[in-house]
């Protein structure tokens, strides 16, 4: 989906990814810049990216604020969470967009800190499952990509039609939720 500036210029669609496993991150984030697509990314994906000779924004230029907190704080923001909170197809929305020059998040790559495998009070990852939760509350407008193994077909949407139906992006948001609610399960586990 393009959407239109406060100056009627096409902005470029929009990913966001943020990965702990970067399996087949390059792969993915080279064919979405082939089909025009705008990438930003958490400082760690954006660096492992630009090794790759892949033009991507870190998080960091798009919201003016560094990562504090040693990393513990990097996504929270209004201009990421705004830009894939927000409802297309709400005139209010879009308002608010224009007035806080937040640019919209059309689809979410995120995976979270290893916590299964490390399990760790550090480990406990928050803006991953923030941005993921935000992103398939939001399926109708911004499509969820929480595992490598879709990426493929990702792809193949985005290079056959251009677009993801209905049914993908409710499947993918279904997806990301059960992530989220595993995750949090081994969490909650290892407190107890």
């Amino acid at each position: 989906m393009r959407l239109f500036s406060a100056a009627d210029e096409v902005v470029r669609p929009r990913a966001l990814i943020s990965v702990a496993d970067k399996t087949g991150i390059v792969e993915l984030a080279k064919s979405l810049k082939e089909d025009d697509w705008e990438i930003i990314a958490s400082e760690g994906t954006a660096k492992h990216l630009q090794k790759a000779d892949i033009e991507v924004a870190s998080i960091n230029d798009i919201t003016g604020f560094p990562q504090i907190l040693h990393g513990r704080v990097k996504t929270l923001h209004p201009k990421i969470f705004g830009g894939i909170l927000a409802d297309r197809n709400s005139q209010a929305h879009l308002y608010d967009l224009v007035q806080q020059q937040i640019t919209p998040v059309e689809m979410v790559i995120c995976n979270f800190y290893p916590f299964k495998q490390e399990p760790s009070v550090e480990m406990i990852d928050i803006g991953g499952p923030a941005m993921v939760r935000a992103a398939a509350k939001n399926h109708e407008n911004v499509v969820v990509l929480v595992s490598p193994s879709d990426y493929a077909s990702a792809q193949q949407e985005i290079k056959n039609k251009g677009y993801f139906s209905s049914e993908i992006r409710r499947r993918l948001a279904r997806k990301a939720f059960e992530m989220t609610k595993s995750y949090d399960a081994a969490i909650a586990d290892w407190l107890a």
